[in-house]
């Protein structure tokens, strides 16, 4: 071999070095870029991770909230239309008392007392009926319901279709809005 097939074999040696070199760097550099991305990118999904974390008991908040109004807002609205109910509820006596008085007046011969009498119970009635006072109406014949009426006695039936049923009022019953807060005593046929 010659001195010049000699060099010629050394440069293409150096040459293949240096190729091998630069390959070698553009993998290395490629592999670094590769980490930071993916190191990007897994900061990145961390941080959308995160929002959509956030986000969510963001959500989950705002819901509970809305929530809170809304059952503040119903308890509010029940208190409203059940506020007075005490006062409601002892003025019911008093309720029995005019149609009571009523009855007996009717007996006399006295038209003008039992017209203002039954003038002024009318009034005070309606006036706790604008105020969310209803009568539970309840007549002889009935069916009894357990859950409405309240049965003080029970007495043999007058006749086959009284049984089970209700056979007299003793006193009435009365809701305020949807509750009951007066049920009804009433006498069972058996």
């Amino acid at each position: 071999m010659s001195n010049e097939n000699k060099t010629e074999e050394m440069e293409d040696d150096v040459l293949n070095n240096i190729e091998n070199q630069d390959s070698e760097q553009d993998s290395s550099s490629t592999e670094s870029e590769d980490l930071e991305n993916s190191e990007e990118l897994s900061l990145e999904e961390q941080l959308k991770e995160d929002l959509s974390k956030e986000k969510d008991k963001f959500l989950r908040l705002f819901a509970e909230f809305e929530n809170y109004k809304r059952r503040t807002s119903k308890e509010r609205m029940d208190l409203f239309k059940t506020a007075g109910q005490e006062v409601i509820v002892s003025l019911l006596p008093v309720i029995d008392d005019f149609d009571r008085a009523l009855k007996e007046i009717s007996k006399s011969e006295d038209q003008e007392m039992f017209k203002g009498v039954e003038l002024i119970s009318n009034k005070f009635k309606e006036t706790l009926k604008n105020k969310g006072l209803q009568e539970i109406e309840v007549t002889q014949g009935d069916a009894f319901d357990a859950e409405i009426h309240d049965a003080i006695t029970q007495i043999p039936a007058p006749n086959k279709k009284l049984k089970g049923k209700i056979v007299d009022v003793v006193e009435k019953g009365f809701k305020l809005g949807d509750k009951i807060i007066r049920h009804p005593k009433v006498v069972v046929g058996n």
